[in-house]
């Protein structure tokens, strides 16, 4: 089978890589990125194409899906961050008192 063949995967899988590339693309990255780290994933989590043989199959993971949104940090800059913290504080030991 050459490199690049999808003849392997299931119908899921496909799916499961077409949705997931046009989630990349909305975000902004490029077609062949995109279709690139789409497959990448599918590969993670169910391990790759349907491989004959009965006791082939394994568990799908999701993680790498889950993940995907809360890279990158927090939306709040560091001194905006500060200033809640020290604003909460505030509030709390005036309340306290």
């Amino acid at each position: 089978m050459p490199q690049g063949d999808k003849s392997s995967y299931t119908d899921k899988q496909k799916r499961q890589a077409e949705h997931i590339e046009e989630g990349y693309e909305k975000r902004g990255v490029s077609k062949e990125e995109a279709e690139s780290r789409a497959w990448a994933t599918v590969n993670k989590e169910t391990g790759g194409g349907k491989k004959s043989g009965s006791g082939r199959g394994h568990k799908v993971s999701h993680a790498s899906s889950r993940k995907g949104g809360r890279i990158g940090g927090s939306s709040q800059s560091h001194a905006q961050r500060s200033a809640a913290a020290k604003k909460g504080w505030e509030t709390r030991r005036r309340k306290a008192g």
